[in-house]
């Protein structure tokens, strides 16, 4: 009897088929369902924040702001990526873009694409040398240019030299304000100018000069670049009426009384739903000035005085300034907790106490402090806590539409301390912008806005421990996964 051994197939030729119809089938499946996943999730979509400190994240604030932009935004990040901090303004912008899709992102790097940088020079009409790392935003013709530089905080920091007579130095970012200028921008060029009027003619601190102790030139610059405010001088001489594109009136460091006429048009000013940022110093501490009396109304009481705290002073017995480090709950100080803030002889500020007040009593918190030791020079008094300076808000009543919206005041006890010297020292700069984007009622710009830190890890070898490491790297590591590659082959051979 005859075997047959030829074997007999597993599966028939319709059963190959089958099988083969039926896994091509499950993969196109798969593969549709991946596809239709990938184009659900670029509209619809939810990111989550890995980094333990949230450098990138943007704030509730930022976010609804974002959300509540219909406008089509164009943003060209003009920039050298070589630069240290250039991944994170990109990355920042991404958030930005993520939230909201109408923000476009067209990056040029350039020294590495001449052409795209050359188009860009002509459309915005930038200087070939000097206007370099730049973020440009565009809305229906409205433009604003954020430099490089204003997104970080430096320090100099010395390195390490072979020389002791040549020091070396290089520039350490300490701190990094992405999100407040770029959301600044934002409001910019999405939203009608506002404009701040400082009040001249009383020997108040001329907005124009660079005199270090007592100009205000880079303060009105710091508002006019990062704060996006057009800043103009103002004098209620005469007829001389406050204009009614006023949306904050300063008035910062007068030396001489202001007319009853001029205080009328102040008060009426107020009455109406106007916003006024008042700076007194100790050079009217013994003088009637007349805003006195109309903060009063307004629940402020100004000091006749001049504090002295040697415990938080920088100049020891002196004591010509105080260091605040004491704040209230209140969003213009929020972002100042755990910092400082440098004043220099200021005047106590202070809620004014009335044994009676109105339901419709304006809202007056105190915002600063000094020490529990502090005394008012040439008074009497025992040492104690000072209040420093105060914010005032008052709704207009129910039924009322004022011309301007509701009244808010902030009212500090020195206005030197924002001059263009002191206002560089610790968080003096800081506060001005929360002050007046608070009195402007730009939310967008306060609290969680504040500077973000920057950590930055130094690793320092000696010259011989560089020397091992670059052996380690170079010579050791290969040399152990090409010998144990040659001994795994050599075992197989065998």
């Amino acid at each position: 009897m005859a075997t047959d051994l030829q074997p007999k197939p597993t599966f028939s030729p319709r059963r190959k088929w089958s099988i083969g119809f039926n896994v091509f089938l499950i993969v196109l499946v798969v593969f549709s369902v991946v596809g239709m996943i990938n184009y659900l999730s670029r509209d619809y979509f939810y990111r989550l924040q890995w980094s333990s400190q949230g450098k990138l994240e943007l704030s509730p604030l930022t976010t609804k702001f974002l959300k509540s932009l219909t406008n089509q935004i164009k943003v060209t990040l003009y920039y050298d990526k070589s630069e240290p901090i250039y991944t994170t303004v990109s990355s920042l912008l991404n958030e930005y873009r993520y939230i909201n899709p109408k923000i476009s992102l067209d990056t040029i790097d350039y020294l590495r694409d001449p052409a795209g940088a050359q188009k860009v020079k002509e459309e915005y009409k930038l200087a070939a040398t000097t206007d370099k790392n730049l973020i440009i935003f565009e809305c229906e013709r409205r433009t604003t240019v954020v430099p490089g530089d204003a997104l970080s905080k430096y320090v100099l920091e010395q390195m390490p030299s072979e020389k002791k007579n040549e020091p070396k130095f290089r520039r350490k970012p300490t701190a990094f304000y992405g999100e407040t200028a770029i959301t600044a921008a934002l409001l910019k060029v999405t939203s009608k100018p506002l404009t701040a009027y400082f009040l001249q003619g009383h020997g108040e601190h001329p907005i124009d000069s660079g005199d270090g102790d007592y100009g205000y030139l880079k303060l009105t610059a710091f508002l006019r670049t990062e704060n996006y405010i057009r800043v103009e001088p103002l004098s209620l001489i005469g007829t001389n009426p406050i204009p009614a594109d006023c949306n904050l009136l300063v008035i910062a460091g007068l030396r001489t009384a202001i007319l009853e006429d001029e205080l009328e048009k102040i008060d009426q000013y107020l009455t109406q739903g106007g916003r006024l940022f008042v700076l007194f110093n100790a050079l009217t501490a013994q003088k009637e000035t007349g805003l006195e009396n109309i903060l009063a109304k307004w629940g402020v009481e100004v000091g006749r005085n001049i504090l002295k705290d040697e415990q938080n002073s920088a100049s020891g017995t002196k004591a010509v300034d105080i260091i605040v480090s004491d704040f209230s709950n209140h969003a213009i100080v929020n972002a100042l907790i755990g910092e400082r803030m440098d004043l220099i002889r200021p005047r106590s500020i202070s809620k004014l106490n009335s044994p009676t007040q109105p339901a419709d009593a304006p809202k007056v918190v105190e915002l600063a402090f000094t020490g529990p030791n502090a005394v008012a020079v040439s008074q009497a008094e025992t040492p104690r806590k000072f209040p420093l300076m105060a914010a005032v808000e008052k709704s207009a009543p129910k039924g009322v539409i004022t011309e301007r919206g509701s009244t808010r005041i902030v009212v500090v006890g020195d206005s030197i301390f924002l001059a263009n010297v002191p206002i560089e020292s610790v968080e003096n700069r800081d506060f001005a912008g929360y002050a007046v984007n608070w009195l402007l009622e730009r939310a967008q710009l306060l609290e969680e806005l504040g500077p973000r830190p920057i950590v930055q890890y130094k690793l320092v070898m000696t010259q011989k421990q560089l020397q091992q490491v670059e052996w380690l790297l170079l010579a050791v590591m290969p040399g152990f996964f090409l010998a144990l590659g040659i001994l795994v082959w050599l075992r197989r051979r065998r």
